[in-house]
């Protein structure tokens, strides 16, 4: 299950997105050049994104690459840099936040999709979350046992 919280909080931890996006952009720059070509970007997207491979679509996936690609391709080189990829992938995963909305919607989705980290990133949170609850809970039940006769006082 996905929600905008979901995904903004996973944009808003900047330490762990940018990590994230730079995961990724290596592993799409197969030749090691810094730069990511239209047909690497394509296929990373595709994977990035957790799009299906639609047929019937496959026209208008393409074409919405292209606009995304002119987008993003600030020096019109025909090439993405890093710095392009952030931008793109920070604005994509914005505008996935918009679209889902508040409301959690149940989605498959892939193992190295960008939704699956943010829902990674979610669980490792709240993980975290309940340990530190656990831990002051801890620290409360300490404070209420009296020191001289080792007995939980009660209020």
């Amino acid at each position: 299950m996905v929600n905008s919280s979901t995904v903004m909080g996973f944009i808003q931890d900047t330490k762990k997105f940018n990590n994230c996006i730079n995961e990724c952009f290596e592993m799409l720059d197969i030749d090691g050049n810094g730069m990511l070509s239209r047909e690497l970007l394509y296929g990373g997207l595709h994977k990035l994104l957790s799009l299906e491979n639609n047929t019937n679509q496959e026209e208008e996936i393409n074409n919405l690459y292209e606009v995304i690609f002119k987008r993003f391709d600030k020096n019109e080189k025909g090439l993405i840099d890093r710095m392009e990829f952030e931008s793109l992938i920070r604005e994509l995963m914005l505008a996935m936040a918009r679209g889902i909305g508040d409301f959690p919607v149940l989605v498959a989705l892939e193992e190295h999709s960008l939704l699956m980290k943010a829902v990674q990133h979610e669980v490792a949170s709240l993980k975290e979350g309940s340990r530190k609850n656990k831990r002051k809970r801890e620290k409360n039940v300490l404070r209420d046992i009296c020191l001289c006769c080792h007995k939980l006082e009660t209020s």
